[in-house]
């Protein structure tokens, strides 16, 4: 009986498991392999060195400086975006008591998840420009001249000007996540928390967050790996510069750019790119561990 099941699901399973060999496994296992190697991108000759690009990879201190950015943003850019799609997310949704105008600011906030990365980039840079860009504009216009700044020239506003944008491109889509779970929430709940005397904060903390506790760690996981992925924001709205070691908004994917495209080093880039996998996959291990919860059912 078993046997004929399995005869009877392996030819629709082997297309599907032969394009994701194809386009998925054998390109990792070609970048591996590049790794380790000294390929300069141009020659058909592959010289192999084994672990060599993994060993100068810890000794190089402007990987190490760039990964560690890629670390100050796994702490913000999940932290801060969840926090702010939960906010409007139970003030659009929860227990059924949405604000006026609910319909319209969910369409407002997720509006910058339909535009395409790439075109954010070029908005924002527009925006952050220092002569004529719109926030130096509106510093000016209200007295405050004295926070006007070169936003994406400055080292010490460049990477988290460019954190704003991706948490303001984000926040939509993670908002819309959250009403959806909350909606799944029944507001007989809701109900007879106000009848005992529960606040909309205590309703939130109590009911909301345990029951959409899943969509948020999903969430987490999501932010957590494009922190790690974070390259298109920043060479897009640094306009295409790949020297931006000096204005401290290098990451490590910007630097494995570097590396392939301006220097030709295409194994010591391929390293990089393993070891963003590794330290990919790793992440999402532990944090599937550490938010692990007991859920709920109604």
């Amino acid at each position: 009986m078993h046997h004929h099941k399995y005869r009877l699901i392996i030819p629709f399973l082997l297309p599907a498991a032969l394009l994701y060999g194809v386009f998925v496994v054998w390109p990792y296992a070609q970048a591996i392999y590049v790794s380790l190697t000294s390929w300069r991108g141009v020659s058909a000759n592959r010289p192999f060195v084994g672990l060599d690009n993994y060993q100068r990879l810890w000794e190089d201190d402007r990987f190490l400086e760039a990964l560690s950015r890629n670390g100050q943003l796994l702490i913000v850019l999940p932290l801060v975006t969840i926090a702010i799609a939960l906010t409007f997310a139970a003030l659009f949704t929860q227990g059924g008591q949405a604000i006026r105008g609910a319909a319209f600011y969910r369409i407002v906030f997720f509006f910058p998840q339909i535009i395409p990365a790439v075109i954010v980039g070029i908005l924002w840079s527009y925006v952050y420009t220092p002569n004529i860009g719109l926030l130096n504009g509106i510093l000016g216009g209200v007295g405050l001249d004295g926070l006007k700044r070169s936003w994406l020239t400055d080292p010490t506003t460049v990477l988290w000007a460019i954190v704003a944008v991706a948490i303001w491109s984000s926040v939509g889509f993670y908002m819309v996540i959250f009403i959806a779970s909350m909606q799944s929430i029944p507001t007989s709940f809701y109900e007879a928390a106000v009848l005992d005397g529960a606040t909309r904060w205590s309703s939130f903390k109590d009911i909301t967050l345990p029951l959409i506790w899943e969509s948020i760690r999903t969430s987490v996981i999501y932010l957590a790996i494009a922190a790690l992925d974070f390259f298109i924001l920043v060479i897009v709205v640094s306009g295409g510069s790949t020297t931006m070691g000096a204005t401290r908004a290098e990451v490590a994917a910007l630097y494995l750019y570097n590396q392939a495209f301006d220097k030709n080093r295409w194994g010591y880039a391929s390293a990089i790119g393993v070891v963003l996998l590794l330290l990919t996959l790793l992440l999402s291990v532990i944090i599937m561990r550490a938010t692990r919860r007991e859920t709920y059912q109604f």
